[in-house]
């Protein structure tokens, strides 16, 4: 029996959208995981793409978290075997994050356990001011196992991450601006307006730079400082052996606008 299409992809003026949609509230169930892994692998090879955002179907969630009714099957079966399945939760979150491109979240709805996870290994979040977001896994007895206990105390710091986590409470768009775990907070159906806002000022630049950015940034953060600061002079060093350096450089001297060769 073919499997029903539950994530897409589309590419739109160097801007690769993907959009879960697996109704009534996306939840993470096992095509999503399948589908999203295949959709990322596609995307990372499209040399047409410079941005990714990425969004749910719908308006109540984004993703609502992970296929909760599958995990008696994870019960009681060995402490490996529920450890291969937080591996595969993790791997397309892991995709997402490690993609050469800038990720940017347009969340428009619910984002919990899995949802959240998901957002988490974007570059950027925008969130609607409705929705709630939070890793409510302890109230069923479990943990978050798809990066949470990693990424949100690098985002928000291991106190703030602690208490979100032990406590398994939501927290409002607002709060989430408060404390850096969200870029932005727009108005209800306006998420993905502004994503696509800011995924094309990015793409008015080289993506080169950009991409080296980003290396140098996520390879030197969990670094010392010292060992972070030799990370980015090796992408710098790299940066200005490209013609878009010396087309940008040459552009500013001459006040002119640059002609990136990607644009």
């Amino acid at each position: 029996m073919q499997k029903v299409q539950v994530v897409s992809w589309s590419l739109q003026q160097n801007i690769a959208q993907i959009v879960i949609d697996n109704p009534p509230v996306n939840v993470l169930s096992a095509d999503v995981i399948e589908q999203l892994n295949t959709i990322v692998d596609e995307i990372e090879k499209e040399s047409k793409v410079k941005v990714v955002v990425l969004t749910g179907a719908g308006e109540k969630a984004f993703v609502a978290g992970g296929d909760i009714k599958g995990f008696p099957e994870w019960i009681g079966k060995g402490v490996e075997v529920a450890k291969q399945k937080s591996l595969w939760l993790q791997e397309p979150l892991n995709k997402i994050e490690q993609l050469t491109h800038p990720t940017i979240v347009a969340i428009n709805g619910l984002a919990l356990g899995g949802g959240c996870e998901l957002a988490l290994s974007c570059d950027i979040r925008v969130a609607e001011e409705h929705v709630e977001i939070g890793l409510p896994e302890v109230k069923l007895g479990l943990f978050p196992g798809a990066g949470g206990t990693q990424r949100l105390p690098r985002l928000i710091g291991k106190a703030r991450a602690k208490e979100m986590i032990f406590t398994g409470e939501s927290i409002s768009a607002a709060e989430a601006e408060r404390i850096g775990l969200v870029n932005h907070v727009v108005p209800k159906g306006k998420s993905l307006e502004k994503a696509l806002e800011i995924a094309s000022k990015i793409c008015n630049h080289s993506s080169i730079p950009v991409s080296f950015a980003k290396h140098s940034i996520d390879e030197g953060y969990e670094q010392p400082l010292n060992e972070g600061l030799v990370i980015e002079a090796s992408y710098f060093g790299h940066v200005f052996q490209t013609e878009d350096v010396q087309e940008g450089v040459e552009a500013f001297i001459q006040k002119r606008k640059p002609n990136f060769q990607d644009q």
